[in-house]
């Protein structure tokens, strides 16, 4: 069972989320909060799996207190559910802490894909989004990777899972997961987190398409 708290300052839409998710086999809604204070209460008392988490919220903002609900909650991972859709906010999202990032204009269903995607330990932005944090070239710290583990790496970082990344590639999830474990070896890396924050700093995905 996913246990989420679903931290947004608008009522209307925490009850549009808890309505859907509760009819959402495997999901569980164990609170809901309007600020990021009240956030950080019940991310400490409940030890929720997921957190949805909007950015704009009163006093202090959503980037702000990702900090703090890995503290008080640090098994938890978060979601942003925002109606910032631009790269930088992404990244800035991604960089304090959070596992993964969805426009408030994404569909239901791909909310719930998301949840079981970043409750599962991956992390995920929306595609249409993740594809404007793209940025050509190969950073040096990038060279010890084949071609097809740039791409790979990429990917990854963008969200995707094995088998779209297979899709995507013509690749089997196998051939992807023999890539990935080669990547994480090269770089010294451990986990998906890591291996976000590594494709960030090295502008796999980041600063020129803001």
């Amino acid at each position: 069972m996913i246990r989420v708290l679903i931290v947004d300052d608008h009522a209307l839409l925490r009850a549009g989320l808890r309505s859907r998710l509760e009819r959402e086999p495997g999901i569980a809604v164990v609170g809901e909060a309007e600020t990021a204070e009240r956030a950080v209460i019940l991310a400490r008392k409940l030890q929720p799996d997921l957190i949805l988490l909007d950015l704009l919220l009163p006093r202090k903002n959503g980037y702000d207190v990702l900090p703090e609900l890995a503290e008080v909650a640090p098994d938890a991972r978060v979601l942003v559910v925002s109606s910032q859709a631009a790269p930088s906010s992404v990244r800035r999202a991604l960089s304090a802490g959070a596992a993964g990032y969805l426009p408030k204009r994404s569909s239901d269903c791909e909310l719930v894909s998301a949840i079981r995607v970043v409750a599962d330990g991956s992390g995920y932005v929306e595609p249409d989004l993740g594809a404007k944090l793209v940025t050509p070239g190969c950073p040096p710290a990038l060279e010890p990777l084949s071609e097809r583990e740039r791409d790979i790496i990429q990917l990854l970082a963008l969200g995707y899972t094995n088998q779209e990344i297979g899709k995507k590639l013509f690749i089997s999830v196998r051939t992807v997961d023999t890539h990935r474990a080669h990547i994480m070896r090269k770089l010294q890396l451990d986990t998906r987190a890591e291996l976000v924050m590594f494709a960030l700093a090295n502008g796999v995905i980041g600063p020129s398409a803001a």
